[in-house]
């Protein structure tokens, strides 16, 4: 049941132009890691340049920011007024985004195809904020905390089973080429939805949305507005100019 005591922050509708650039300079980021990434699988790079160093935590961190992200845009959202056609419209995309990326690697990588990525975790995610919306901020952090810290208490063989694999706590998993299971990262998640909430009775929203000095467009503020299909497109672009590029080069 909606709180008749809470009211938006600013209209749905509406865009901050700060969360565009946020999600932009993530989209960012996520290309420059699938550059590296890219050099390993066409050879350029050897394999434990993506496993070990400095990329695997930024890596992480990139993440962790969309996912971050994700939790303070359905608060803004969804928060104080909850809009169930644009909460499933919504859902539905993000979901039939997971499958072309689970069904896409399979197909073009069988050995580390994505069962439960990024896209997935987007998705299972957003369900678990709705479920957990009525929580008020400091409770969502604490439960955040808890979530991040699961996986180096409660992991089990028992939960290795390939049908558990989207919870993230077994001992032995597959390959993947992206695995982002809801523990730990439901914990950036509700992070972020915790501190939108928190944030609304402080009146950080209503300057986020038209910030003094800040402009509505730019480069990186559209990707942030496109991110989804940058995130769908971006590889198989990358990829095949790596081809040009190697078959050129030799």
């Amino acid at each position: 049941m909606n709180d008749p005591t809470l009211t938006p922050p600013f209209s749905p509708l509406a865009r901050s132009p700060v969360l565009d650039l946020a999600r932009g300079l993530a989209v960012l980021a996520m290309i420059s890691f699938h550059f590296c990434f890219d050099l390993v699988i066409f050879g350029h790079l050897p394999p434990e340049a993506v496993q070990t160093g400095i990329l695997p935590l930024y890596a992480r961190l990139i993440a962790g920011t969309f996912l971050f992200l994700s939790g303070v845009s359905f608060w803004l959202a969804h928060g104080a007024v909850l809009r169930p056609a644009a909460f499933a419209r919504r859902l539905a995309v993000i979901v039939a985004a997971a499958a072309v990326v689970s069904l896409g690697t399979r197909l073009a990588m069988p050995d580390i195809w994505v069962r439960f990525g990024i896209l997935h975790m987007i998705a299972a995610g957003s369900l678990l904020a709705l479920v957990l919306r009525p929580l008020p901020g400091p409770g969502l952090l604490l439960l955040a905390a808890a979530l991040f810290a699961a996986p180096w208490w409660l992991t089990s063989p028992a939960l290795s089973a390939p049908w558990l694999l989207w919870l993230g706590l077994g001992e032995a998993n597959p390959p993947m080429m992206d695995y982002t299971p809801v523990l730990p990262w439901a914990a950036p998640v509700l992070a972020g939805m915790a501190l939108a909430k928190l944030g609304q009775g402080r009146g950080w929203w209503q300057r986020l949305l038209h910030p003094a000095g800040l402009p509505g467009g730019g480069v990186l503020q559209w990707a942030g507005r496109h991110s989804l299909p940058i995130y769908l497109l971006h590889q198989p672009v990358l990829l095949a100019l790596f081809w040009v590029a190697t078959a050129l080069i030799g």
